[in-house]
């Protein structure tokens, strides 16, 4: 099986100040939290958003895997809806001591470049800083981080830096090819 070099970024801010939030897109476009955890919807994200740049960690985890993760105190999946149609998601995660990773973001390819993603992660990040408000017994946020990597959009990393994240760490990994899963076999043209 053949392997190629994967770079990883992690990105981080330390002040809710360093967020620049990037400005709504135009038209019907709402951002409202998943309140209810929902391991299919949760899958349909993941697999939609990370389908044509090989998302693949989650795909294997069963039913009970995702329950399990969702039910977690102040995980979070906030979802980006142009005209009532599911357009991408942002997914917090706290860690410990105040820290929250911004642990899945993306759109749906049918719905980049429309200036969605500027936007719905100027909404994630300020709502990583304030979790600690709608989790009682979580910390005060101190930091929110993420990290993207070479097969993340070609925008990917303009984004984050334009919204206030700042480099802190950069790794470069062989990972094994793996056809590219999407939503569904064949499902986004190479």
């Amino acid at each position: 099986m053949s392997t190629f070099p994967v770079t990883t970024w992690s990105l981080e801010q330390t002040a809710p100040t360093d967020l620049l939030p990037a400005a709504a897109p135009d038209g019907d476009v709402r951002i409202v939290r998943s309140e209810l955890p929902s391991p299919e919807f949760s899958r349909f994200l993941y697999a939609s958003v990370g389908g044509d740049i090989r998302w693949i960690d989650r795909l294997g985890w069963p039913y009970a895997r995702w329950e399990q993760y969702l039910d977690r105190p102040g995980v979070e999946t906030w979802v980006a809806h142009e005209r009532g149609t599911p357009a991408g998601y942002v997914e917090l995660e706290p860690q410990d001591d105040g820290v929250v990773e911004i642990a899945y973001f993306g759109l749906i390819p049918a719905f980049r470049g429309r200036r969605i993603g500027g936007h719905l992660l100027s909404y994630g990040a300020a709502r990583a800083w304030d979790l600690a408000d709608r989790w009682p017994g979580l910390a005060r946020t101190k930091r929110v981080w993420l990290h993207t990597c070479s097969k993340d959009g070609e925008h990917a990393m303009d984004n984050y830096l334009r919204r206030g994240f700042t480099l802190f760490d950069t790794k470069v990994e062989e990972e094994r090819e793996v056809a590219t899963p999407g939503p569904w076999p064949g499902a986004y043209p190479a």
